[in-house]
């Protein structure tokens, strides 16, 4: 979730750089840099640490050009140095770069035996050298720019500039955000409109898979294929928080689409992109002197932390015990003394959570929490804290910090496995690779919001609706039943598939609709002899899965095919359809979506 900035403008780019990008620090960084063109000549200045270290540099080395670029970068691919620090330049081009470029290995050895250099070990880096062979092979830079967004794998946002072309940027986004900004015959690019917010009140945002090339007069919109499109301009208020707003109705829908970006940043912060492994801060956790784990939280925290039962036991064989807060408080649990506890919550201040968190301290747990804010009581008060770098979340139902919780988990659980020495390397960076997928992923699923909204319109008007899932698929199905619970106030419950004959499937009739999640795992076969329980039944049945052969076995209302993933990564990924479920019914329904009644979004009192 870095930060990007570009301006096409009339006076000294860099200060204006500089001061946006103060308006984008509480995404969080940790090094900053400007380009611009300084009589045609791309010049940059970066440094490590804070934006401060930027501002003596920019004061003893001056920059004067009036089109230029900016970045905020959390370090993802290389350490946090200066040379690893964005604008990135190769020839005639400068780039800066927010997400995650997948094949960037492939693509850095081939530009490598042609006999490209790099000087940094950043996967963003690759972007400029792409672009500028495709100048010197004798493309003009819009050319060269389509050509080589066609050779990348991930999820991006981007800003280009080029050598004697002070009239010329191009933006490109595919997972992660950007907006075009309009002036008085200046044009400006943002990762985030707070960051446009001193230049313009007017804002186009691009769409997934669009590029835009900007001159001092206008844009023009490309989409994916190239195609020339229109994008509304929309015109923000004053308030930083409805321009926080973007152009979704809702701040549960802006935050449901960051999750590419979000997730991301959280994994940059914790996979060696390098040697596709886990890294946890401090040196890590004492995994292989464990003989209990201990994990708690509430709500939608806690279906995040049942997920991570499986992947614990699965990946690291650790047996682990998961409460609910409220209940474990009270429960006078006996807990081993070489055991560790885990807290996850989103805002660290969840009375019940905190409450579990001191019963255990005071019985000789080692503590360590899952938290979005570093500073809240329950971050304070662990011994170690693995931070979910979702940023603000304003909707209070959650979304994307439940799939930042699910990330960090992961990543927690691999890095057990490798310590207690049930994953090898070659273990490790199979399931890492899989995790480093799942932005670009999550993106393909939302491209498809508008199949969501059509279904959104029957379920409104269910009596009762059930979500069935097995394995790691049954917490979300719990979750998915939550979701809808409580922005719609439509009855929902979710269920192991594997329970149906044990009284659930007395629920069942034509009128009920029954979310299932599918994926094609382990359990693939037997979900799919409970679905056809289900439909025997007459229960309209909707049907997520990987699996082609899902629509065959099964005869479905809806079937609904999500992309190919490692069974790992599968809960992250397929949180993506139920929350767009949720939210396109709660709309229909017209409800209160960010502020559901009776409901707060962080519980500070029992």
């Amino acid at each position: 979730m870095c930060g990007i900035i570009g301006i096409l403008g009339k006076e000294p780019a860099a200060p204006r750089l500089v001061d946006a990008l103060r308006r984008l620090e509480y995404r969080g960084y940790d090094s900053a840099g400007v380009a611009t063109l300084e009589g045609g000549v791309l010049t940059r200045r970066r440094a490590e640490g804070k934006l401060a270290s930027l501002d003596r540099k920019l004061g003893a080395e001056p920059l004067y050009g009036t089109s230029g670029i900016g970045h905020t970068r959390w370090a993802t691919h290389g350490a946090p140095v200066e040379r690893n620090a964005h604008p990135h330049m190769a020839g005639a081009v400068a780039i800066v770069h927010n997400g995650i470029i997948e094949n960037f290995r492939e693509l850095r050895e081939e530009l490598e035996k042609e006999g490209e250099t790099f000087e940094s070990q950043t996967d963003s880096e690759v972007v400029a050298h792409l672009i500028n062979r495709e100048l010197q092979r004798g493309a003009d830079p819009v050319a060269a720019v389509h050509a080589s967004l066609a050779r990348l794998t991930g999820a991006f946002a981007l800003a280009i500039l080029f050598s004697g072309r002070d009239d010329l940027m191009i933006g490109a986004r595919r997972g992660s955000p950007l907006a075009v900004g309009y002036g008085k015959g200046e044009m400006f690019l943002g990762s985030d409109a707070m960051a446009l917010a001193p230049f313009t009140d007017r804002v186009t945002f691009l769409d997934e898979g669009d590029w835009a090339v900007l001159s001092h007069d206008g844009v023009t919109i490309h989409d994916e294929s190239g195609a020339e499109v229109k994008r509304p301009i929309v015109r923000t208020a004053v308030s930083a928080l409805l321009i926080d707003k973007g152009n979704h109705r809702h701040f549960m829908a802006k935050e449901i689409h960051e999750q590419p970006e979000v997730i991301s940043r959280t994994l940059a912060h914790y996979v060696r992109f390098d040697s596709n492994s886990i890294e946890l801060p401090g040196g890590g956790l004492p995994f292989d002197k464990l003989s209990k784990l201990t994990i708690t939280a509430c709500g939608t925290a806690f279906y995040a932390a049942l997920t991570a039962k499986y992947w614990f036991e699965r990946y690291a064989k650790l047996p682990v015990d998961v409460d609910i807060a409220s209940e474990f408080r009270y429960r006078e649990s006996p807990l081993p003394k070489d055991g560790l506890a885990v807290f996850v919550s989103q805002s660290g201040e969840t009375a019940d959570t905190l409450a579990s968190l001191r019963y255990c301290r005071d019985n000789g747990q080692l503590i360590a929490s899952v938290v979005n804010v570093p500073e809240s009581s329950i971050a304070r008060e662990s011994d170690a804290v693995l931070q979910t770098l979702a940023g603000p979340e304003i909707g209070v139902a959650s979304t994307k910090a439940f799939t930042c919780q699910l990330s960090v988990l992961a990543c927690m659980a691999i890095a057990a496995g490798r310590k207690r020495g049930v994953l090898s390397a070659a273990d490790e960076a199979e399931l890492v690779s899989a995790l480093v997928q799942v932005p670009r992923l999550m993106a393909d699923v939302l491209k498809r919001e508008d199949e969501f909204d059509a279904l959104a319109q029957t379920l409104a008007k269910a009596p009762l609706v059930l979500y069935l899932g097995r394995g790691s698929s049954y917490p979300l199905a719990l979750e998915g039943a939550l979701k809808l619970k409580e922005i719609s106030y439509l009855h929902a419950e979710g269920f192991a598939a594997g329970e149906l004959k044990h009284g659930p499937i007395a629920l069942i009739d034509e009128t009920v609709p029954v979310i299932a999640l599918a994926p094609k795992d382990a359990l693939f076969e037997k979900t799919v002899s409970n679905l056809q329980e289900v439909a025997a039944r007459g229960g309209k049945l909707v049907v997520f899965s990987d699996a082609p052969e899902a629509q065959a076995a099964v005869k479905a209302q809806a079937n609904f095919v999500l992309p190919m993933a490692h069974s790992l990564v599968n809960p992250i990924l397929y949180a993506v359809p139920i929350q767009l479920l949720a939210y396109h019914t709660a709309v229909a329904m017209g409800t209160d979506v960010d502020q559901p009644r009776n409901l707060a979004k962080s519980v500070t009192v029992e």
